[in-house]
Parts: structure tokens; C-alpha cells; sequence
């Protein structure tokens, strides 16, 4: 069993906090600079916080489930906490890069690690145009949204939105479409990890949009070009034999 300098990082959430206190008292607690490891208690809520605010020191996150959701988290386990963060089998992600053209003029620029999502921001319906690597793919889907999702974050809007969830190593992206009104029953497609997708807004002052990446959000936008972030790399440990590829199978026989 190697030693290890484990940075401990918790919600807000009561038994997350109590769990903090005992496993720092237990292992010990350091910065996130000096760590060999970051464990994460808390749900996929902040296990995606963590990894957003991680992602440049390149190190691993372990997350143990103090929360609601916990797809991406462990069991909580007090004891033989080293031995399980030696035994773990580690699942490398890329998110995507969301940018935003904003009414206004501004840019919003950011990463998404399940999806960069698109939603009606008024009353009416929004009318988007779909460009893919720059050739124009559906002129107009009238709709409550869309989103594009990584394989790691198919299980969650996207799935809620009846979506396909894809299997981790899959070089895919889905794009779905929330709430199709125009094409009728539009399912939306399957993509490479390689393709640039661009959404336009039509009529963007009579039917406003919003976009998320993550929980990113940019408000009144005019287009979203949303592509794969090749030089960013997301490392999350599983307990063995409940690795993320696991856990996509066995999401899709509940």
C-alpha cells in the first residue's frame, strides 16, 4: 500500500461535512496543490465542481456519495480508505468547449463535462439552425432546447430528454433535442468526438435562448459552437468492478 497525500473536498450537505471531519482526522487533509489524490464527498454535483475546479493540476478525483445523485461517486467508507484508492481503476473524460455569442457582444467561453445544453429563455418556442463542421444540417428545429452530450454525462439530461446513453470509450457525442415540435418526433444524432457543432438562434428577440455548459450559463445568445476540448483531461477512480463503463451498462437493464 503506497502513502498517499489526500485532499479532502465536501458539500455542504450535513453528512458531508461530517464525513470531512472524520476521514481529515482519520488521513489527514491537505491542500489541493500538495495532494497525490482529491476525495470528493458529496454527489455528482460536486464531483463535477471539483473536477471543473481540478482540471489543472492533472491529479485524480475519488468521489464517496454524501449526496442526493452518485452516479459518478463510491460507497462511503470510513475504513481502508488507502487500500481502496490503491485498488481503483481509473476512467480518463474530455469535456467540451461551449462559445457563446451573446447579444450583447460578449463571448462566453466554457467547459462542460455532461453537456452543453440549450434552452428557451420566454414563452415561445425557440427556432435553432444546426450546422455541423460548418455544413448546414437542419435549417430550422423548433423546439424547447437541445443539447450535445459527452458519453460520461449521457445518463444525465441528456437521458432525461430521452437520449442514448454511450459507452465511455466511445469516440461519439449525442446530439438531442428537447421537446421537438418541428421535425415532428425528431430523435436527434449521433456525431464524432471530432465534429464542431454550431447552433444558431432564429429570431432571437421574439424567442430568446439561454446556454449552459455544465452550470455555466450564457443568456441571450445568438450562437453556440460547441466542440470537443482535446487539451483537457478529466482523471475520475472507481472501485473496482464499478468503473464508469460499468455503470453506463448496467443504467441502460434498470
Amino acid at each position: 500500500m503506497s502513502a498517499k497525500k489526500i485532499c479532502f473536498l465536501a458539500s455542504r450537505a450535513d453528512k458531508a461535512q461530517a464525513a470531512l471531519e472524520q476521514l481529515s482526522a482519520q488521513y489527514g487533509n491537505v491542500s489541493m496543490e500538495a495532494a497525490d489524490v482529491i476525495v470528493a464527498l458529496g454527489g455528482d454535483g460536486l464531483m463535477l465542481h471539483t473536477l471543473h475546479a481540478t482540471e489543472h493540476l492533472g491529479i485524480p478525483v475519488y468521489g464517496m456519495n454524501r449526496g442526493s445523485v452518485g452516479f459518478l461517486m463510491n460507497e462511503y467508507g470510513e475504513d481502508g480508505l488507502l487500500e481502496r484508492l490503491d485498488a481503483a481503476e481509473e476512467a480518463v473524460i474530455r469535456p467540451l468547449r461551449m462559445i457563446a455569442e451573446c447579444a450583447d457582444g460578449s463571448n462566453v467561453t466554457a467547459l462542460a463535462i455532461n453537456e452543453v445544453s440549450l434552452l428557451r429563455a420566454g414563452p415561445q418556442a425557440a427556432k435553432l439552425k444546426i450546422l455541423i463542421d460548418g455544413r448546414v444540417r437542419l435549417e430550422e428545429l423548433v423546439c424547447d432546447g437541445a443539447l450535445v452530450s459527452t458519453p460520461a454525462g449521457s445518463t444525465a439530461y441528456n437521458y432525461s430528454a430521452h437520449g442514448p446513453i454511450l459507452p465511455i470509450g466511445a469516440e461519439i457525442l449525442a446530439m438531442t433535442p428537447i421537446a421537438a415540435f418541428r421535425p415532428r418526433r425528431w430523435r436527434g444524432a449521433l456525431l464524432p468526438m471530432t465534429a464542431t457543432v454550431r447552433f444558431e438562434v432564429l429570431e432571437p428577440e421574439k424567442r430568446p435562448v439561454s446556454a449552459v455548459a455544465d452550470s455555466t450559463e450564457a443568456s441571450d445568445v445568438l450562437a453556440v459552437e460547441i466542440s470537443s476540448a482535446t487539451d483537457v483531461e478529466h482523471r475520475i477512480l472507481f472501485d473496482p468492478g464499478h468503473g464508469l463503463e460499468e455503470r453506463l451498462i448496467r443504467e441502460q437493464f434498470v
